[in-house]
């Protein structure tokens, strides 16, 4: 068994990434009964789960420090053992390959095509509610100023619900053998995610592969890059609308987003600089 605070063994380090009790609370509102007593429900023993394991814990990690603010609130009895390491990425992997072929030339007509790109697990409702709010509300409207603009959905196991919003400019590809040349072919990556907590891989990661992004604002607040010139946030459709448009109005700008985005990562969301933090608490 693990070791408890104060005994001998090995050390016993937990990391939440996020304070996921609160994520699930978040999705109440958003549904009706039975579902909202449920979410809130499982937010509650979440919680009461997670409380219990940084209790016993030695060091408990999440991925920003607004994560670590609310479970000091939340669970103040283990404040003195909580705090940040962040996200990291693999740069190496994750990298732009000029050898590597676009996943956009398939079809006759590909080439006039304009990708726009959101990658995710798509068996998860944040992203669920991403690409469902996107189709719904972002694309029409960017479509009627670039009509070749087509929306790519790529992750695993999308749900009928997802799966129903595939038409001509709406692709969803479901699992996928590597994400990679649809991250570098993407002339703009969305993240419009309206739920979500702490820094999202799916983010770093395409800005490790040099692609402008646009991402929601609290997504944005989460990562320490540099607005407008490395990261571009966006709060309602509109937003999305404005900052998507712009970006291919100006593929030179697109470009600079883009390497200023890897040059963001590489510098400040390495593996190994993030997870030179548990040192400490590994020696004997």
């Amino acid at each position: 068994m693990p070791a408890t605070p104060g005994q001998a063994g090995p050390p016993l380090l937990v990391d939440f990434v996020d304070v996921d009790s609160a994520k699930w609370t978040q999705y109440a509102p958003d549904h009706r009964w039975p579902m909202s007593w449920l979410y809130r429900r499982e937010g509650e023993r979440l919680l009461a789960f997670e409380r219990s394991v940084a209790q016993r814990a030695q060091r408990s990690f999440f991925v920003t420090d607004n994560e670590v603010a609310l479970f000091h609130q939340l669970a103040p009895e283990s404040a003195s053992r909580v705090e940040t390491i962040s996200n990291g990425v693999d740069a190496d992997f994750f990298a732009p390959d000029t050898q590597r072929p676009s996943p956009f030339k398939a079809g006759a007509t590909a080439d006039l095509q304009i990708p726009i790109v959101f990658t995710g697990a798509m068996d998860y409702w944040p992203n669920i509610d991403a690409v469902t709010w996107f189709v719904a509300d972002i694309l029409p409207a960017l479509r009627q100023q670039w009509p070749q603009l087509c929306f790519y959905i790529v992750g695993r196991s999308p749900p009928p619900s997802v799966l129903a919003l595939a038409a001509p400019d709406v692709v969803v590809t479901g699992t996928v053998a590597d994400v990679r040349p649809y991250l570098q072919h993407a002339a703009v990556v969305v993240a419009p995610l309206r739920v979500a907590r702490g820094i999202q891989n799916k983010i770093l990661e395409a800005m490790a592969m040099a692609r402008p992004v646009v991402a929601s604002q609290s997504c944005v607040e989460a990562i320490h890059a540099q607005p407008e010139t490395e990261l571009l946030a966006a709060n309602t459709g509109a937003d999305f609308v404005a900052q998507v448009s712009a970006l291919l109005a100006d593929p030179q700008r697109c470009a600079r987003v883009g390497a200023a985005g890897r040059l963001r990562v590489l510098s400040s969301y390495s593996w190994s600089a993030h997870l030179s933090k548990i040192d400490p608490y590994l020696s004997p």
